[in-house]
């Protein structure tokens, strides 16, 4: 095993966890696909041709500059989607199509966030999960989109935390702790769930244990994390894996 896939100790075994919490975009849905088929659909009937996955990307790229406003104490917080709405625009005016795409098709568009798929293995990895565990998204996305994705994808979360509730945003340390404090467990005992090594890095500086799931293609082709780059507790091939991994796999 090389050092950037490295599992730490497993101290205490998975008895020892109490709860999940997981990162959304990326770890269970796939959003790259996902915009990109709303763009696809929306602007097309608006009469506009675009590279949806290149819109994807452009979009997708506004959302860390726009949290770290926040993050760094620039603007109060507001909730992704409102975020996302604000980046649409820009992305629309960069490109040009400010004047053909009116209010309509860009609140509709503004919804794709809410409109992805989990990644295949995801939700009967989930409904595994769910009688040993306590779970929960901790995501940077609001509540209502959280709510939104977890009834398309039929997941049951036992809460839904994340941003909204720490009312700032990953990497930030509230954030995790307050996920933790909501479900009534002490930071050890939670174990944060991402396919991004950034994210577990800053969830194990707040005193969660983490796991990786291994999403190579979540940006494109071979653009995403195929292992960690830091010490994980777990280090999962897939969502499925880390339930095995759990002694939480369905037979």
């Amino acid at each position: 095993m090389n050092a950037t896939s490295e599992v730490r100790g497993n101290a205490g075994g998975p008895g020892a966890t109490a709860a999940l919490i997981f990162d959304v975009f990326g770890t269970l849905v796939d959003w790259r696909s996902g915009v990109a088929r709303e763009a696809e659909r929306v602007l097309g009937a608006c009469g506009v041709a675009v590279d949806a996955l290149a819109f994807a990307d452009a979009w997708r790229a506004q959302y860390q500059p726009a949290m770290e406003r926040i993050r760094g104490g620039g603007e109060p917080y507001r909730p992704l989607d409102v975020l996302h709405r604000a980046n649409l625009d820009r992305v629309l005016d960069d490109l040009g199509l400010s004047g053909r795409v009116d209010e309509a098709a860009r609140t509709d568009l503004n919804l794709a966030w809410h409109r992805l798929d989990a990644w295949p293995d995801v939700t009967a990895a989930l409904h595994a999960l769910r009688p040993r565990f306590r779970l929960a998204p901790c995501s940077n996305g609001n509540i209502a989109l959280m709510v939104d994705l977890a009834r398309r994808n039929d997941w049951n979360w036992d809460a839904v935390l994340g941003a909204d509730v720490a009312r700032d945003y990953k990497p930030k340390a509230v954030v995790y702790q307050a996920s933790a404090a909501a479900l009534g467990c002490e930071p050890g005992a939670v174990l944060m769930v991402a396919a991004h090594s950034d994210d577990l890095a800053f969830a194990a500086k707040a005193g969660l244990r983490t796991a990786h799931i291994a999403r190579p293609d979540e940006k494109g082709p071979g653009r995403g994390e195929s292992a960690p780059k830091i010490p994980v507790d777990f280090a999962a091939a897939d969502l499925a894996d880390l339930a095995t991994k759990l002694g939480a796999a369905r037979t």
